[in-house]
């Protein structure tokens, strides 16, 4: 599945208003089932470049072939959200 422009944008509404993390993850899993979205830690991300920053929240772009998954500033390439929030 590739993620267009709007679409991402949409997405980045949903994580930005939502009260967690989890419940974004919640509402994007099931307005789309096809698209994976995962959260981690924001430490295991350090050395990645988000495509999307939200305040202390943060948006990965991913894809897989597989088991491995790989980040990637190409939306025509992601297959997976990587959702992460900077902690206090």
């Amino acid at each position: 599945m590739a993620l267009t422009p709007d679409y991402l944008r949409s997405a980045s509404e949903v994580i930005g208003a939502a009260p967690s993390l989890r419940d974004a993850a919640a509402i994007l899993r099931a307005r789309d089932p096809a698209l994976r979205v995962v959260l981690v830690d924001a430490a295991d991300m350090r050395d990645e470049t988000p495509a999307q920053t939200m305040g202390a929240r943060r948006v990965y772009l991913a894809s897989s072939s597989g088991l491995c998954m790989h980040i990637t500033q190409q939306p025509e390439e992601a297959t997976a959200l990587i959702l992460t929030q900077d902690t206090p």
